[in-house]
């Protein structure tokens, strides 16, 4: 019986990926990202509203698919960029955020809006790397002095909020939260060398050999990376978003063979299937309830994303990037979810996050998605010379969840 709802569950979050495309497609003058569909159409078939299905029916997929999220964020990210000056203003930018974070959260704990001080701090520090990229890359907005800067932005966001919720919000105390992720660090750069022990040996000829073949070599290595760093996160009590970021930098590290091909298939599982049920399901597990009881508690925290997290970038980026580009800075790096989720759920676990709080803030990211990307779509679009916009956007694939035609 449980199997049989696993399958409707499944079939349910299949049939929105499927026609989410068909709809952003119907509405091209909104340029929406499909990944607001996802969340809109997960909401619609939850538990709350048509009931059917149950995401934690499907809860190995949905985590299989923040895997991929984050495989594909990692494996974007030259780690060297992080240590040049994008990288630099990565980290001013983010400690501004977690300045403004402690001040405006203390505020608000001192008149008792928020109680979990640490978790609602970080939460508006954070970065969804994950869902920009594929937005950036299909409008063509990764290349220049822009894509860089916003690229470090969005990994520091991302990284720096893992980093702390390892060692100050870890089950075991802090001393075992920061010795875990100095262990999975470990593991992590002693994968990132081992592929050269298979250098001109008969295993390396076999798996570039296979790696078009059935037998898929490269992919399956891949998964395998993924899933053993996924689970070794998970083992050391860390969030698994840390080791599906570390396996993304791994991969880029020793991917053997057809790189652009590896690529493709990644691309092609990722958001063909599996980001796709991270998204619906996430949608899915919205508190609608206490969000309409509190829809007030939504809008302070969508508001405080963009505050907190996006408006150091107009003064961080004053001397490195024009002012619609750092606007467009702002918007983007003030897109958060994936973490916000985690974030929530350590909250309510341990017991120090209100329950509308927690509804609140992962509906102020749902919101941050849907509006956020889009308008800084809107401001980029608006400053292109009507000549050159064509030659700006490659044309649109359907399977890609960033999407915006």
């Amino acid at each position: 019986m449980e199997l049989t709802y696993g399958l409707s569950t499944l079939l349910a979050i299949a049939f929105v990926a499927a026609v989410a495309p068909i709809v952003v497609g119907l509405v091209p003058g909104l340029h929406l990202p499909q990944v607001v569909v996802f969340l809109v159409g997960g909401a619609l078939i939850g538990p709350e509203v048509l009931d059917w299905g149950d995401p934690a029916t499907v809860e190995p997929f949905v985590n299989l698919g923040l895997g991929f999220l984050f495989l594909l964020a990692g494996y974007e990210l030259d780690f060297r960029l992080l240590l040049a000056a994008p990288g630099r203003l990565a980290v001013i930018g983010w400690a501004a955020s977690l300045a403004l974070a402690l001040g405006v959260v203390g505020v608000l704990a001192a008149t008792g809006f928020v109680r979990a001080f640490v978790p609602v701090s970080l939460a508006l520090t954070t970065t969804a790397l994950g869902i920009v990229l594929p937005i950036l890359r299909e409008n063509a907005m990764l290349t220049g002095a822009f894509g860089t800067n916003v690229v470090a932005a969005g990994a520091v966001g991302e990284l720096a909020p893992i980093v702390a919720i390892a060692i100050f919000l870890s089950a075991n105390g802090q001393f075992i939260g920061l010795a875990s992720l100095v262990a999975v660090a470990l593991v992590a750069l002693l994968l990132s060398y081992a592929p050269r022990l298979l250098r001109g040996r008969r295993v390396r000829s076999i798996m570039l050999a296979g790696e078009h073949s059935t037998t898929q070599t490269t992919l399956r290595w891949t998964i395998l990376l993924l899933l053993f760093l996924l689970v070794i996160a998970a083992d050391f009590g860390l969030d698994i978003v840390l080791g599906a970021f570390l396996a993304g930098g791994v991969l880029r590290r020793w991917a053997p063979g057809d790189t652009e091909q590896l690529e493709v298939k990644l691309d092609a599982i990722g958001y063909g299937f599996f980001i796709p049920i991270f998204f619906v399901a996430a949608g899915m597990s919205l508190d609608l309830r206490s969000i309409a009881d509190a829809p007030a508690r939504v809008l302070v925290f969508f508001v405080l994303l963009l505050v907190v997290r996006g408006l150091p970038a107009l003064v961080v980026y004053r001397r490195s990037l024009v002012r619609r580009e750092r606007v467009e800075m702002t918007l983007l790096t003030a897109t958060a979810l994936p973490l916000l989720v985690a974030l929530t759920h350590i909250g309510l676990a341990n017991g120090t996050m209100l329950r509308e709080n927690a509804a609140a803030l992962v509906g102020a990211g749902v919101l941050s998605v849907i509006v956020f990307p889009a308008a800084g779509l809107a401001v980029r679009r608006r400053g292109e010379p009507a000549s050159a916009a064509p030659a700006a956007s490659p044309p649109s694939d359907p399977s890609t969840i960033g999407e915006a035609p």
